[in-house]
């Protein structure tokens, strides 16, 4: 099940647990991390987060994070949903 953590700028380069991945959302600098077991690469709406992201922020940010352009409440329905639909 996906994670939200709310986090200040040092824990933004925490490394994802094994089996994890870490994607930030939202945008500008209002960015909430997430974590997200790898199971989730299996969903096609993810599948399209990440190609909106790519597209939108020329291939992730200059930071290598990967930040997926829509707002948390959105996101949060979607991680919810995928809670229950694995």
């Amino acid at each position: 099940m996906p994670v939200k953590v709310e986090c200040d700028w040092e824990g933004m380069y925490k490394r994802a647990p094994k089996g994890h991945f870490v994607v930030y959302v939202g945008r500008d600098h209002e960015l909430t991390r997430f974590v997200l077991p790898l199971s989730c690469l299996k969903n096609p709406i993810v599948h399209q987060l990440l190609d909106n992201a790519a597209e939108e922020y020329d291939n992730f940010d200059k930071q290598d994070r990967i930040v997926l352009p829509c707002d948390v409440a959105t996101f949060e329905r979607l991680t919810a949903f995928l809670a229950r639909h694995p």
